[in-house]
Protein backbone atom coordinates (compact mmCIF):
# COMPACT_ATOMS: atom_id res chain seq x y z
CA UNK A 1 0.00 0.00 0.00
CA UNK A 2 1.21 3.93 -0.34
CA UNK A 3 3.06 5.75 2.80
CA UNK A 4 0.46 7.70 4.29
CA UNK A 5 3.08 10.68 5.04
CA UNK A 6 2.91 10.73 0.80
CA UNK A 7 -0.72 12.04 0.90
CA UNK A 8 -0.12 14.01 4.33
CA UNK A 9 2.73 16.11 3.12
CA UNK A 10 1.49 16.87 -0.79
CA UNK A 11 -1.76 15.35 -1.21
CA UNK A 12 -2.03 17.35 -4.97
CA UNK A 13 1.43 15.23 -6.14
CA UNK A 14 -0.33 11.78 -4.73
CA UNK A 15 -3.32 12.66 -6.21
CA UNK A 16 -1.98 13.62 -9.85
CA UNK A 17 0.57 10.91 -9.79
CA UNK A 18 -3.02 8.42 -9.32
CA UNK A 19 -4.88 10.41 -12.16
CA UNK A 20 -2.64 9.35 -14.64
CA UNK A 21 -4.05 5.58 -14.63
CA UNK A 22 -7.57 6.99 -15.57
CA UNK A 23 -9.70 5.91 -13.37
CA UNK A 24 -12.08 8.11 -11.55
CA UNK A 25 -12.82 6.01 -8.50
CA UNK A 26 -9.38 5.87 -7.60
CA UNK A 27 -8.83 9.66 -6.86
CA UNK A 28 -12.80 9.16 -4.46
CA UNK A 29 -10.89 6.27 -2.66
CA UNK A 30 -8.07 8.13 -2.19
CA UNK A 31 -10.16 11.20 -0.87
CA UNK A 32 -11.65 8.69 1.38
CA UNK A 33 -8.34 7.53 2.77
CA UNK A 34 -7.25 11.38 3.44
CA UNK A 35 -10.70 12.34 5.37
CA UNK A 36 -10.38 8.83 7.43
CA UNK A 37 -6.56 9.49 8.27
CA UNK A 38 -7.50 13.43 9.29
CA UNK A 39 -10.64 11.79 11.18
CA UNK A 40 -8.36 9.34 12.88
CA UNK A 41 -5.68 12.12 13.50
CA UNK A 42 -8.23 14.10 15.61
CA UNK A 43 -9.46 11.32 17.72
CA UNK A 44 -5.89 10.31 18.62
CA UNK A 45 -5.24 13.76 19.76
CA UNK A 46 -9.08 13.94 21.69
CA UNK A 47 -7.95 10.70 23.56
CA UNK A 48 -4.49 11.71 24.38
CA UNK A 49 -5.34 14.67 25.47
CA UNK A 50 -8.01 13.31 27.87
CA UNK A 51 -5.57 10.70 28.99
CA UNK A 52 -3.18 13.68 30.25
CA UNK A 53 -5.87 15.01 31.96
CA UNK A 54 -6.56 11.38 33.67
CA UNK A 55 -3.18 11.37 34.33
CA UNK A 56 -3.14 14.96 36.18
CA UNK A 57 -6.08 13.77 38.26
CA UNK A 58 -4.72 10.33 39.50
CA UNK A 59 -1.83 12.85 41.09
CA UNK A 60 -4.12 15.03 42.41
CA UNK A 61 -5.89 12.09 44.15
CA UNK A 62 -2.73 10.86 45.38
CA UNK A 63 -2.25 14.23 46.38
CA UNK A 64 -5.59 14.51 48.10
CA UNK A 65 -5.39 11.27 50.38
CA UNK A 66 -1.90 12.36 51.31
CA UNK A 67 -3.24 15.72 52.80
CA UNK A 68 -6.28 14.01 54.31
CA UNK A 69 -8.63 15.73 52.08
CA UNK A 70 -10.98 12.15 51.48
CA UNK A 71 -13.58 14.45 49.46
CA UNK A 72 -11.52 16.09 47.44
CA UNK A 73 -9.70 12.80 46.51
CA UNK A 74 -13.55 11.28 45.74
CA UNK A 75 -14.62 13.89 43.29
CA UNK A 76 -11.30 13.82 41.55
CA UNK A 77 -11.75 10.38 41.47
CA UNK A 78 -15.11 10.32 40.08
CA UNK A 79 -13.83 12.65 37.48
CA UNK A 80 -11.41 10.42 36.39
CA UNK A 81 -13.48 7.70 36.13
CA UNK A 82 -15.72 9.54 33.88
CA UNK A 83 -12.55 11.21 31.65
CA UNK A 84 -11.63 7.06 31.86
CA UNK A 85 -14.90 5.96 30.17
CA UNK A 86 -14.38 9.01 27.05
CA UNK A 87 -11.17 7.82 26.92
CA UNK A 88 -11.60 4.03 26.39
CA UNK A 89 -14.90 5.18 23.63
CA UNK A 90 -12.53 7.17 21.79
CA UNK A 91 -9.86 4.13 21.55
CA UNK A 92 -12.50 1.84 20.34
CA UNK A 93 -13.31 5.08 17.70
CA UNK A 94 -9.62 4.86 17.04
CA UNK A 95 -9.45 1.77 16.15
CA UNK A 96 -12.55 1.57 14.09
CA UNK A 97 -11.29 4.37 12.05
CA UNK A 98 -7.79 3.27 11.85
CA UNK A 99 -8.98 -0.35 10.57
CA UNK A 100 -11.65 1.48 7.79
CA UNK A 101 -8.65 3.93 6.83
CA UNK A 102 -6.30 0.40 6.03
CA UNK A 103 -9.52 -1.34 3.79
CA UNK A 104 -9.35 1.82 1.63
CA UNK A 105 -5.69 1.81 1.45
CA UNK A 106 -5.59 -1.77 0.65
CA UNK A 107 -7.79 -1.07 -2.82
CA UNK A 108 -5.44 2.30 -3.56
CA UNK A 109 -2.86 1.44 -6.49
CA UNK A 110 0.53 2.32 -6.67
CA UNK A 111 1.89 5.29 -8.09
CA UNK A 112 2.86 4.89 -11.13
CA UNK A 113 6.89 5.60 -11.90
CA UNK A 114 7.51 8.86 -13.46
CA UNK A 115 9.01 7.35 -16.35
CA UNK A 116 5.87 4.83 -17.14
CA UNK A 117 3.88 6.42 -20.40
CA UNK A 118 0.66 7.53 -20.05
CA UNK A 119 -2.23 5.58 -21.72
CA UNK A 120 -5.82 4.32 -21.12
CA UNK A 121 -5.52 0.92 -22.24
CA UNK A 122 -3.71 -2.11 -23.52
CA UNK A 123 -3.80 -0.38 -26.73
CA UNK A 124 -1.78 2.12 -25.35
CA UNK A 125 1.12 0.14 -24.33
CA UNK A 126 4.45 1.31 -26.40
CA UNK A 127 6.61 -0.75 -28.20
CA UNK A 128 9.95 -0.62 -26.55
CA UNK A 129 11.50 -3.53 -28.70
CA UNK A 130 11.06 -5.54 -31.60
CA UNK A 131 9.91 -7.22 -33.22
CA UNK A 132 12.66 -9.97 -33.09
CA UNK A 133 13.47 -12.67 -34.84
CA UNK A 134 10.33 -12.07 -37.01
CA UNK A 135 10.12 -14.04 -40.21
CA UNK A 136 9.61 -12.24 -43.59
CA UNK A 137 6.50 -14.45 -43.78
CA UNK A 138 4.63 -17.74 -42.57
CA UNK A 139 4.28 -20.96 -44.55
CA UNK A 140 0.55 -22.46 -44.45
CA UNK A 141 1.61 -24.94 -41.96
CA UNK A 142 2.52 -23.00 -39.45
CA UNK A 143 -0.95 -20.96 -40.04
CA UNK A 144 -2.38 -24.09 -38.27
CA UNK A 145 -3.68 -23.04 -34.43
CA UNK A 146 -1.98 -25.17 -32.35
CA UNK A 147 -5.41 -26.59 -30.54
CA UNK A 148 -5.43 -28.44 -33.68
CA UNK A 149 -1.84 -29.35 -34.58
CA UNK A 150 -1.55 -30.50 -31.08
CA UNK A 151 -4.12 -32.66 -31.38
CA UNK A 152 -3.27 -34.14 -34.73
CA UNK A 153 0.35 -35.15 -33.29
CA UNK A 154 -1.58 -36.07 -29.94
CA UNK A 155 0.32 -34.19 -27.55
CA UNK A 156 -3.09 -32.06 -25.98
CA UNK A 157 -6.07 -33.84 -24.83
CA UNK A 158 -8.07 -30.96 -23.19
CA UNK A 159 -11.49 -32.81 -24.06
CA UNK A 160 -10.20 -35.40 -21.21
CA UNK A 161 -9.14 -32.41 -19.08
CA UNK A 162 -12.13 -31.68 -19.10
CA UNK A 163 -13.93 -34.53 -18.15
CA UNK A 164 -11.93 -34.91 -14.92
CA UNK A 165 -11.73 -31.51 -14.28
CA UNK A 166 -13.82 -28.69 -15.97
CA UNK A 167 -13.53 -26.76 -18.76
CA UNK A 168 -10.42 -24.40 -19.43
CA UNK A 169 -8.27 -27.11 -17.61
CA UNK A 170 -5.57 -28.80 -19.89
CA UNK A 171 -3.41 -31.74 -20.02
CA UNK A 172 -0.54 -32.28 -22.32
CA UNK A 173 0.09 -36.20 -23.29
CA UNK A 174 3.46 -37.78 -23.92
CA UNK A 175 6.16 -35.27 -25.94
CA UNK A 176 3.58 -32.75 -24.84
CA UNK A 177 4.19 -32.80 -21.44
CA UNK A 178 7.85 -33.62 -21.93
CA UNK A 179 7.93 -30.22 -23.37
CA UNK A 180 6.35 -28.37 -21.14
CA UNK A 181 8.47 -29.71 -18.22
CA UNK A 182 11.13 -29.23 -19.89
CA UNK A 183 10.11 -25.22 -20.81
CA UNK A 184 10.35 -25.05 -17.06
CA UNK A 185 13.48 -27.01 -16.31
CA UNK A 186 15.30 -24.54 -18.98
CA UNK A 187 13.95 -21.03 -17.36
CA UNK A 188 15.42 -22.49 -13.92
CA UNK A 189 18.39 -23.14 -15.62
CA UNK A 190 19.19 -20.17 -17.31
CA UNK A 191 18.42 -18.63 -13.81
CA UNK A 192 20.42 -20.77 -11.51
CA UNK A 193 23.15 -18.42 -11.67
CA UNK A 194 22.14 -15.71 -9.53
CA UNK A 195 18.51 -16.88 -8.17
CA UNK A 196 17.88 -19.49 -4.87
CA UNK A 197 15.81 -21.60 -6.16
CA UNK A 198 12.83 -22.57 -3.93
CA UNK A 199 9.33 -24.55 -4.29
CA UNK A 200 7.18 -22.63 -1.77
CA UNK A 201 4.17 -23.83 -0.67
CA UNK A 202 0.98 -23.76 -3.38
CA UNK A 203 -1.43 -22.67 -1.11
CA UNK A 204 -1.44 -19.99 0.74
CA UNK A 205 -3.01 -17.71 3.94
CA UNK A 206 -4.76 -14.81 3.02
CA UNK A 207 -2.61 -12.27 4.68
CA UNK A 208 -0.08 -13.71 2.34
CA UNK A 209 -2.75 -13.25 -0.71
CA UNK A 210 -2.89 -9.70 0.50
CA UNK A 211 0.85 -8.72 1.36
CA UNK A 212 1.17 -8.97 -2.70
CA UNK A 213 -2.35 -7.35 -3.63
CA UNK A 214 -3.79 -9.71 -5.27
CA UNK A 215 -6.58 -9.56 -1.81
CA UNK A 216 -8.97 -7.94 -1.73
CA UNK A 217 -9.29 -6.44 -5.29
CA UNK A 218 -8.92 -9.79 -7.26
CA UNK A 219 -10.75 -12.60 -4.28
CA UNK A 220 -13.08 -13.26 -7.39
CA UNK A 221 -9.74 -14.40 -9.58
CA UNK A 222 -8.88 -16.87 -7.03
CA UNK A 223 -9.29 -20.42 -5.52
CA UNK A 224 -10.05 -20.69 -2.02
CA UNK A 225 -10.06 -23.42 0.16
CA UNK A 226 -12.61 -22.20 2.59
CA UNK A 227 -12.96 -24.84 5.48
CA UNK A 228 -8.70 -23.93 5.61
CA UNK A 229 -8.83 -20.54 5.51
CA UNK A 230 -6.58 -20.93 2.39
CA UNK A 231 -5.79 -20.05 -1.37
CA UNK A 232 -4.21 -21.38 -4.06
CA UNK A 233 -2.01 -19.04 -5.82
CA UNK A 234 -2.13 -17.14 -8.86
CA UNK A 235 2.06 -17.13 -8.98
CA UNK A 236 5.05 -17.74 -7.61
CA UNK A 237 5.15 -14.15 -6.70
CA UNK A 238 2.99 -14.54 -3.84
CA UNK A 239 4.34 -17.10 -1.32
CA UNK A 240 8.38 -15.80 -2.54
CA UNK A 241 7.27 -12.37 -1.82
CA UNK A 242 5.94 -13.12 2.01
CA UNK A 243 9.20 -16.02 2.64
CA UNK A 244 10.60 -12.39 4.63
CA UNK A 245 7.55 -11.00 5.79
CA UNK A 246 7.77 -9.11 8.89
CA UNK A 247 11.55 -9.46 9.06
CA UNK A 248 14.57 -6.94 9.13
CA UNK A 249 17.14 -7.97 6.13
CA UNK A 250 20.65 -6.41 6.46
CA UNK A 251 21.91 -4.31 3.70
CA UNK A 252 24.43 -6.56 2.62
CA UNK A 253 21.94 -9.16 1.84
CA UNK A 254 20.57 -7.11 -1.07
CA UNK A 255 19.54 -7.81 -3.68
CA UNK A 256 17.66 -11.12 -2.28
CA UNK A 257 17.23 -13.17 -5.13
CA UNK A 258 14.70 -15.94 -5.50
CA UNK A 259 13.10 -18.16 -7.76
CA UNK A 260 10.36 -20.79 -8.21
CA UNK A 261 8.73 -23.58 -10.49
CA UNK A 262 5.35 -24.40 -9.05
CA UNK A 263 2.04 -24.54 -10.76
CA UNK A 264 -0.48 -21.25 -11.08
CA UNK A 265 -4.27 -21.00 -10.34
CA UNK A 266 -6.45 -18.76 -11.54
CA UNK A 267 -10.16 -18.66 -12.11
CA UNK A 268 -10.35 -16.37 -15.12
CA UNK A 269 -12.99 -14.29 -14.01
CA UNK A 270 -12.36 -11.90 -16.59
CA UNK A 271 -12.33 -14.34 -19.71
CA UNK A 272 -15.61 -13.80 -20.76
CA UNK A 273 -15.63 -12.42 -24.61
CA UNK A 274 -11.84 -14.00 -24.80
CA UNK A 275 -10.17 -16.81 -26.68
CA UNK A 276 -9.61 -19.92 -24.62
CA UNK A 277 -8.99 -22.46 -27.11
CA UNK A 278 -5.89 -24.48 -26.67
CA UNK A 279 -3.56 -23.66 -24.26
CA UNK A 280 -4.51 -20.12 -24.37
CA UNK A 281 -5.97 -19.19 -21.04
CA UNK A 282 -6.50 -21.87 -18.53
CA UNK A 283 -7.43 -22.82 -14.97
CA UNK A 284 -3.80 -24.21 -13.95
CA UNK A 285 -0.50 -23.63 -15.39
CA UNK A 286 2.60 -24.19 -15.03
CA UNK A 287 5.36 -20.96 -14.08
CA UNK A 288 9.00 -20.30 -13.46
CA UNK A 289 9.35 -16.53 -11.79
CA UNK A 290 12.28 -14.97 -10.60
CA UNK A 291 11.97 -12.45 -7.63
CA UNK A 292 14.36 -9.93 -5.74
CA UNK A 293 14.02 -8.17 -2.62
CA UNK A 294 16.33 -4.93 -3.08
CA UNK A 295 17.34 -1.44 -1.68
CA UNK A 296 15.12 1.40 -3.79
CA UNK A 297 18.68 2.05 -5.27
CA UNK A 298 19.50 -1.35 -7.06
CA UNK A 299 15.85 -1.82 -8.22
CA UNK A 300 16.47 0.28 -11.31
CA UNK A 301 18.83 -1.90 -12.74
CA UNK A 302 17.29 -5.14 -11.46
CA UNK A 303 14.24 -4.15 -13.37
CA UNK A 304 16.33 -4.27 -16.64
CA UNK A 305 18.14 -7.74 -15.57
CA UNK A 306 14.69 -9.32 -15.09
CA UNK A 307 13.22 -8.28 -18.59
CA UNK A 308 16.70 -8.93 -19.93
CA UNK A 309 16.97 -12.43 -18.89
CA UNK A 310 13.50 -13.08 -19.68
CA UNK A 311 13.94 -11.82 -23.06
CA UNK A 312 17.22 -13.77 -23.63
CA UNK A 313 15.28 -16.94 -22.74
CA UNK A 314 12.25 -16.44 -25.08
CA UNK A 315 15.02 -15.70 -27.81
CA UNK A 316 16.52 -19.01 -27.70
CA UNK A 317 13.63 -20.72 -28.27
CA UNK A 318 13.85 -19.17 -31.72
CA UNK A 319 10.37 -17.27 -31.47
CA UNK A 320 9.16 -14.30 -33.08
CA UNK A 321 8.86 -11.34 -29.79
CA UNK A 322 8.79 -8.22 -28.37
CA UNK A 323 9.05 -6.30 -25.66
CA UNK A 324 6.16 -3.68 -24.88
CA UNK A 325 5.92 -1.36 -21.59
CA UNK A 326 3.12 -1.16 -20.02
CA UNK A 327 0.79 2.15 -19.43
CA UNK A 328 -0.40 3.84 -16.43
CA UNK A 329 -4.17 3.21 -17.83
CA UNK A 330 -3.21 -1.37 -18.32
CA UNK A 331 -0.95 -1.29 -15.18
CA UNK A 332 -2.06 -3.81 -12.65
CA UNK A 333 -2.49 -2.37 -9.05
CA UNK A 334 1.04 -3.21 -7.41
CA UNK A 335 3.01 -1.76 -10.49
CA UNK A 336 5.43 1.04 -10.14
CA UNK A 337 6.76 0.06 -13.78
CA UNK A 338 5.95 -2.79 -16.04
CA UNK A 339 7.18 -4.45 -19.29
CA UNK A 340 5.65 -7.28 -20.62
CA UNK A 341 7.26 -10.11 -23.42
CA UNK A 342 4.84 -11.10 -26.28
CA UNK A 343 5.70 -13.74 -28.94
CA UNK A 344 4.28 -13.90 -32.30
CA UNK A 345 1.66 -17.46 -32.59
CA UNK A 346 1.24 -17.65 -36.18
CA UNK A 347 -1.71 -20.07 -35.43
CA UNK A 348 -3.11 -17.76 -33.34
CA UNK A 349 -2.63 -14.95 -35.29
CA UNK A 350 -1.99 -12.77 -31.90
CA UNK A 351 0.74 -11.73 -30.12
CA UNK A 352 0.60 -13.42 -26.94
CA UNK A 353 1.77 -12.07 -23.48
CA UNK A 354 4.76 -14.55 -22.39
CA UNK A 355 6.09 -12.79 -19.62
CA UNK A 356 5.43 -9.85 -17.35
CA UNK A 357 8.35 -8.05 -14.99
CA UNK A 358 7.10 -5.43 -12.84
CA UNK A 359 8.55 -3.36 -9.87
CA UNK A 360 6.48 -2.93 -7.05
CA UNK A 361 8.38 0.07 -5.22
CA UNK A 362 8.05 -0.49 -1.39
CA UNK A 363 4.06 -0.65 -2.15
CA UNK A 364 4.08 -5.08 -1.39
CA UNK A 365 7.07 -4.48 1.27
CA UNK A 366 4.78 -2.21 3.36
CA UNK A 367 1.74 -4.83 2.70
CA UNK A 368 4.07 -7.24 3.92
CA UNK A 369 5.97 -5.35 6.39
CA UNK A 370 9.11 -6.24 5.17
CA UNK A 371 12.41 -4.09 6.04
CA UNK A 372 15.85 -3.99 5.72
CA UNK A 373 18.72 -2.35 7.87
CA UNK A 374 21.20 0.18 6.20
CA UNK A 375 24.82 -0.43 7.28
CA UNK A 376 26.15 1.09 10.36
CA UNK A 377 22.42 3.44 10.28
CA UNK A 378 19.81 3.17 12.77
CA UNK A 379 16.47 2.68 12.09
CA UNK A 380 15.19 0.49 9.31
CA UNK A 381 13.54 1.19 5.77
CA UNK A 382 10.58 -0.99 3.14
CA UNK A 383 12.04 -2.66 0.92
CA UNK A 384 11.77 -2.76 -2.37
CA UNK A 385 10.17 -5.89 -4.81
CA UNK A 386 10.03 -6.70 -8.18
CA UNK A 387 9.61 -10.13 -10.41
CA UNK A 388 8.87 -11.61 -13.18
CA UNK A 389 8.10 -14.68 -15.14
CA UNK A 390 11.05 -16.18 -16.21
CA UNK A 391 8.77 -18.27 -18.55
CA UNK A 392 4.96 -19.27 -18.14
CA UNK A 393 4.49 -22.85 -20.26
CA UNK A 394 1.26 -22.40 -21.63
CA UNK A 395 1.40 -19.99 -24.40
CA UNK A 396 4.89 -20.17 -24.92
CA UNK A 397 4.30 -24.07 -25.56
CA UNK A 398 1.29 -23.00 -28.10
CA UNK A 399 4.15 -20.81 -29.98
CA UNK A 400 6.69 -23.28 -30.49
CA UNK A 401 3.94 -25.91 -31.71
CA UNK A 402 2.83 -23.44 -34.07
CA UNK A 403 6.18 -21.36 -35.29
CA UNK A 404 8.33 -24.61 -35.68
CA UNK A 405 5.46 -27.18 -36.86
CA UNK A 406 7.08 -28.63 -40.20
CA UNK A 407 5.14 -29.26 -43.67
CA UNK A 408 4.66 -32.92 -42.70
CA UNK A 409 2.64 -31.77 -39.79
CA UNK A 410 5.85 -32.65 -36.86
CA UNK A 411 7.32 -29.90 -34.64
CA UNK A 412 11.21 -29.80 -34.47
CA UNK A 413 11.99 -29.07 -30.72
CA UNK A 414 14.35 -25.85 -30.59
CA UNK A 415 17.98 -26.71 -29.66
CA UNK A 416 18.01 -25.23 -26.29
CA UNK A 417 15.10 -27.47 -25.56
CA UNK A 418 16.49 -30.89 -26.54
CA UNK A 419 18.62 -31.67 -23.62
CA UNK A 420 15.69 -32.10 -21.63
CA UNK A 421 13.65 -34.02 -23.83
CA UNK A 422 15.61 -37.45 -23.34
CA UNK A 423 16.94 -37.11 -27.30
CA UNK A 424 13.68 -36.17 -28.70
CA UNK A 425 14.81 -33.38 -31.87
CA UNK A 426 11.12 -33.56 -33.59
CA UNK A 427 7.18 -34.50 -32.17
CA UNK A 428 6.05 -36.52 -34.75
CA UNK A 429 2.29 -37.46 -36.21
Amino acid sequence: MIDVRLFRNDADRVRTALARRGKPDIIEQLDRAIALDVQAREISTERDNIRAKVNELSKKVGQARRDGDAAAADDAQATSRALGDDEQRLAAQADEVQEQLREVLLRIPNLPHPDAPDGAGDHHNPLVKGPLQMPAEFAAHQRVPHWEAAVELGILDNDRATKIAASMFTMQRGAGAALARALCQLALDRNADAFEEVRPPTMVSTATLTATGHLPKFADDAYAIERDGLWMIPTAEVPLTSMYAGEILDEAQMPLRLMAYTPCYRREAGSAGRDTRGMLRSHEFDKVEILALATPEQAPALLHELVERAEKTIASLELPYRIIEICTGDMGQSHHRSFDIEVYAPGCDSWLEVSSVSWFSDYQARRADIRFRRTGQKGTEFANTLNGSALAVPRVWAAIVENHRQADGSVVIPPALRPYMRGLERIVP
